[in-house]
């Protein structure tokens, strides 16, 4: 396989890897089928990291995964594993992540930066439940740990996103649509900072000046998904706004740019549905 074929194809994963964990499915409570599977086409469009001048736009696969199963789960909030679950507490496993970088300007003679995949713990506080579920208010708060998608996997740091969730049935009475919104503060350790901002002496250059990234406050963002089930196929799309004001690396020469936008939009055909019905709770 050519580099730019496999780096293409491992952009197209990790992009669809991200679009997934932002797109917001229409599995909803009650009784539900097992498992629902479809797959289809979808676009997103974001930059090539918090704070980089340069963005590229990137076909991908759109997998529909719903499963609910009484461990693993596959629905409008991802895909996790439950661990533990009480009427107002869940523990789960919450994943995320980011796509390879090359030829971003600011990192011109720099190392390309790998895709990473980032896996923890997620605590789960249900805050708000609405008569019939139609309004669902919870503080979510993943602790994930960093790794590098290469042959020899690199822990690169840990990361902390605490984020309220709201989701909403039927918003402004348009029938069978999920309206899921997020927004929370972002937080690292020093070596996740240091992957994505620090700039080694040896890279330095009179216009990037080497710098040293330090852990804590990484910004804050704000999503929204809107997304329907029909019969025969689902749709979805997903707008995130990042603010990087007060940032820990800030001053970092490559960050570029204080806030953006990014998004995307995609459609599955459902494929294949299971005759067995489960009980799923609010």
């Amino acid at each position: 396989m050519t580099e730019p074929r496999r780096l293409c194809r491992q952009r197209s994963y990790a992009a669809a890897f991200v679009a997934a964990s932002m797109w917001t499915h229409c599995a909803l409570a009650r009784e539900e089928p097992l498992y629902e599977f479809g797959i289809g086409l979808g676009a997103i469009v974001f930059d090539d990291y918090r704070g980089s001048d340069t963005a590229h736009a990137y076909p991908l696969p759109v997998p529909y995964i719903l499963y609910n199963g009484k461990f693993l789960k596959a629905n409008r909030d991802g895909i996790r594993g439950t661990l533990f679950n009480q009427d107002r507490l869940e523990l789960n496993l919450s994943f995320d992540a980011t796509t390879p970088v090359r030829n971003d300007r600011e990192r011109s003679g720099m190392p390309d930066l790998k895709p990473t995949v980032e896996l923890g713990p997620s605590f789960d506080l249900h805050l708000m439940r609405s008569a019939g579920g139609r309004v669902k208010l919870d503080l979510r708060m993943p602790w994930r740990a960093a790794l590098t998608v290469e042959a020899a996997p690199k822990i690169i740091g840990w990361t902390f996103t605490p984020r309220l969730a709201l989701d909403i049935r039927n918003p402004l009475g348009w029938e069978g649509w999920n309206l899921g919104v997020l927004t929370g503060p972002l937080f690292a350790d020093r070596r996740y900072h240091a992957y994505f901002y620090s700039v080694a002496p040896q890279f330095a250059t009179v216009q990037r000046p080497a710098y040293q990234a330090v852990g804590g406050y990484a910004g804050t963002q704000f999503i929204a998904a809107l997304s329907k089930r029909f019969r025969k196929f689902w749709v979805g799309a997903y707008t995130r706004y990042d603010t990087l004001s007060g940032a820990t690396f800030l001053e970092s020469p490559l960050v570029q740019r204080k806030s953006y936008m990014s998004g995307g939009i995609g459609i599955s055909w459902i494929i294949s549905k299971s005759s067995q019905l489960v009980d799923v709770p609010d």
